[in-house]
């Protein structure tokens, strides 16, 4: 069975819209279809001509970015992962990077650094591997000699090295793929254009990662955890202004086998996919809120029910929520101080 990621990311953006319904007509709302999923922008009392016109840009601007950091259609990260392919050892390649991917590829590989590899977006050969670089996908299981030989180079964002505007790599099996990054990128970038057009109260959600910016009505905006295992809320909970939430989960996509789940989340020590957890939530805030919220889920997702918590420590992360493999929901205390479950959960 092919479960599309777009259909369940469409569900969690429709779990989004049911917690808005009866706010009134102070709500402008936009959807859109990028990063590979459903978008959807809405702003609270303002103008509907400037709430439009904002949002427009917004989304003309994720569009731009879904062009650029795209992992296998042709665009800016494509053509450098072309040439890292062509590299050597003792053969380095150089590559002129635009001005505005370099510092992505540096705070990247901070990122990757501080969670000791588990987000590793070096590893794109052995997604692509696996089927995942493509908006559909097979089930079918890839030759464990090629993910042995791909896990033996060690692919790693420290590959690269950076200096000004050029790239230097001389791994080979280097594939940048951001598909971990972008979105969080994408709201904080969304949200600080927002802000300086005087927009301070909107709710970006992509596909389920989501930020806020000030309030509805008065009150904090409220937004579903979705359930990993069935349609719906596993719980909720209100986001502040300036706070963002991510999840990542063994259910957006994915593929079944003989019985066997095996999602797109790949645990780069063994270049097979995460199979200890079936989702985790995780709520951020300060002024890289959306990226970190985007990216700290992957590690905690790989590190499975042993290690998360420590993993949690690593990446500055106080509020996570985590479901384990055979469905038991672990949190850390200042997360279950904030979360209303849904019936049956708890």
């Amino acid at each position: 069975m092919i479960v599309a990621g777009w259909a369940r990311q469409c569900l969690i953006t429709l779990l989004v819209v049911l917690l808005l319904a009866g706010c009134g007509e102070k709500l402008h709302r936009q959807q859109s279809f990028v990063f590979g999923t459903l978008v959807e922008i809405t702003v609270y009392g303002e103008p509907e001509d400037k709430a439009k016109r904002v949002t427009d840009q917004v989304l003309k601007d994720f569009d731009a970015m879904h062009q650029t950091l795209h992992a296998w259609q042709p665009g800016a990260l494509e053509s450098i992962n072309s040439r890292l392919a062509l590299a050597k050892p003792g053969a380095p390649v150089r590559i002129e990077a635009s001005a505005a991917l370099i510092p992505i590829l540096q705070d990247a590989g901070r990122l990757s650094e501080q969670a000791e590899g588990l987000f590793n977006p070096a590893i794109g050969n052995l997604i692509r591997l696996w089927g995942f670089h493509s908006d559909t996908f097979e089930p079918r299981l890839p030759d464990a000699m090629e993910i042995e030989r791909l896990v033996k180079a060690r692919p790693g964002m420290a590959d690269l090295k950076i200096e000004a505007h050029t790239l230097t790599g001389a791994n080979p099996v280097v594939r940048l793929d951001l598909g971990g990054y972008a979105k969080g990128y994408a709201l904080d970038q969304a949200a600080a254009y927002m802000r300086s057009q005087g927009v301070n109260n909107a709710l970006i959600n992509i596909g389920g990662n989501i930020l806020a910016l000030g309030k509805k009505g008065g009150q904090p905006w409220k937004v579903g955890i979705q359930h990993p295992r069935r349609a719906g809320a596993l719980a909720t909970l209100e986001l502040h202004d300036g706070e963002a939430i991510g999840t990542s989960g063994d259910y957006q996509r994915f593929f079944e086998l003989n019985g066997k789940r095996y999602c797109h989340l790949i645990d780069p020590r063994t270049g097979w996919p995460a199979n200890q957890a079936q989702a985790v939530t995780v709520v951020t805030q300060g002024a890289n809120a959306g990226t970190l919220s985007d990216v700290a889920s992957k590690p905690l997702f790989i590190a499975g029910s042993t290690d998360w918590r420590r993993m949690a420590g690593r990446m500055g992360i106080t509020q996570a929520l985590f479901v384990a493999a055979d469905g038991r929901i672990e949190t850390t205390p200042e997360m279950v101080r904030r979360v209303v479950w849904n019936a049956g959960t708890q």
